[in-house]
């Protein structure tokens, strides 16, 4: 069971968020991804806090109880905006550095706030390595296997996508985790967890806009044009960090680390975690929690790979 939901107010947004852990502890910022919320992390927070952290997991813009302050402000789901969110979150919550760590949306957002804010970092877990989205090259095909998994970003694009999305909330969640993570028996109850968070009111436009600007065929938010434009040089993650890929994801095939290694410029470390899919922190908890833990220890050296650990 996960504990109150706690709200603060950004300059941006109003925040739900749980909190677990001494509130003196080193902080930590788990990030959940889409389709997914808090309840990916249901038992790595309490690994967490009983090893003497603070523990801060948000609902991200368009999730659950978060909102937006103000109507005008444009629906964006780009990664500028779920970076800035993140600062945003630490500032209001007074948290002058935090480890960052999170999968899928949540570890886009932590990549982006460690590159462009890394004196607010002190370190970073991502799963599936680096996720700063290459925008330029999103017109280039990936592996026509690989396309097909990603069906929902070509729906997305379309009107027929966004009604889709908005009526079938569920079912698309459904299809996606079934694809995402073939091995994990998730139950008729995990999923109606989850998708209450979905039913907040700028779900759908947060995610349309998400998939459209990532394929360069939505604009983004004129706040967020400086920031993304730092974002296109794909710019390194300087602080230490911990990635992790799941042996069993359907969507993201499990790497050494791969080229995007080259963007970790600081001490890293890289686990292959077996049978784990994309939803790493709720299908294999205890790997997660490590992960977290040995970045905060100190324990990361440099370009390290660890088959099967």
């Amino acid at each position: 069971m996960l504990g109150p939901v706690r709200m603060v107010s950004t300059r941006t947004l109003d925040v739900g968020y749980l909190e677990a852990g001494p509130s003196n502890g080193d902080v930590v910022i788990l990030l959940h991804g889409f389709p997914y919320d808090v309840h990916s992390y249901v038992d790595v927070i309490p690994e967490l806090a009983a090893a003497g952290l603070r523990v801060v997991v948000p609902y991200l813009r368009g999730h659950g109880p978060t909102r937006f302050r103000d109507d005008t402000t444009p629906r964006s789901g780009q990664q500028a905006a779920l970076g800035s969110d993140v600062i945003e979150l630490m500032d209001a919550l007074q948290i002058s550095r935090a480890c960052l760590a999170g999968y899928d949306w949540g570890g886009r957002a932590a990549c982006v706030a460690a590159a462009l804010w890394p004196d607010r970092c002190s370190g970073v877990v991502s799963v599936n390595s680096y996720l700063i989205q290459d925008i330029a090259a999103a017109g280039a095909p990936l592996r026509p296997d690989l396309e097909a998994g990603f069906w929902y970003f070509w729906y997305f694009a379309t009107e027929r996508g966004r009604t889709g999305l908005n009526e079938n909330r569920r079912e698309i969640a459904k299809v996606i985790w079934t694809r995402n993570s073939p091995l994990w028996a998730f139950t008729d109850s995990m999923l109606a967890r989850a998708v209450v968070a979905f039913e907040n009111p700028d779900y759908v436009e947060v995610v349309v806009h998400s998939y459209r600007h990532r394929l360069g065929l939505a604009s983004g938010a004129p706040e967020y044009e400086g920031l993304e434009t730092r974002l296109a040089a794909l710019p390194p993650i300087p602080v230490p960090a911990v990635t992790l890929d799941g042996l069993a994801d359907g969507n993201f095939p499990a790497t050494d680390g791969g080229p995007s290694a080259d963007h970790f410029t600081g001490p890293r470390a890289h686990h292959q975690v077996p049978d784990a899919g994309h939803n790493l922190p709720q299908e294999a908890p205890a790997a997660f929690s490590s992960a977290v833990l040995e970045l905060l220890d100190s324990q990361v050296p440099a370009a390290v790979t660890r088959p099967g650990s």
